[in-house]
């Protein structure tokens, strides 16, 4: 019987956007920028002001969606090494989470941490979400947290800082074509 929260029942979403946002990040943090820059912080808000609620709600999705390829990847990975993708990655994740209390609050790394468990064990983040309510205004900085750091733990695995963010272009790319 197939679950509520298969990713066959969950929309895509912007995976583009979503993708942009996370590889801008990257980007500023390998060419070792600590703080913000003020005009890329300016794109980023003018971007998010220009979205409808459909569009903001499209690169949520986006994200979970983000969140789910790159939990399969790693999942894909790990089980390579007869290791659990789940006791690998969940804790690292969290651990790191914790030490940015400014940009992730306490109350939503439990939230963060069944994100990444639900995508780790093959369900959709999103639809894994919404059985719990609406996201919440708290829950967005967290959760492209999420999605950079999964993105930065495959970069530092395969030894490449574009690697994640290719694989997802490539298969974008591969779904276009179909």
């Amino acid at each position: 019987m197939s679950s509520p929260c298969d990713p066959c029942h969950a929309p895509a979403g912007d995976v583009g956007a979503a993708l942009m946002m996370i590889d801008s990040r990257l980007k500023a943090v390998y060419d070792g920028k600590t703080e913000t820059d003020p005009e890329h912080e300016a794109l980023i808000d003018q971007f998010t002001a220009s979205l409808s609620p459909r569009g903001a709600n499209d690169v949520l999705d986006g994200a979970c969606t983000l969140i789910y390829m790159f939990m399969q990847w790693l999942r894909m990975a790990y089980e390579d090494q007869d290791k659990d993708v789940i006791g690998y990655v969940v804790p690292d994740l969290v651990a790191t989470m914790r030490m940015m209390p400014r940009s992730v609050r306490p109350e939503v790394i439990p939230t963060m941490a069944g994100l990444l468990i639900a995508a780790g064990t093959g369900l959709s983040p999103n639809l894994w979400r919404r059985q719990y309510g609406y996201w919440t205004g708290e829950e967005m900085t967290p959760l492209e947290v999420t999605a950079f750091l999964l993105a930065e733990h495959i970069n530092h695995l395969t030894r490449d800082p574009d690697f994640a963010t290719r694989m997802i272009a490539d298969a974008l790319s591969e779904a276009g074509e179909d």
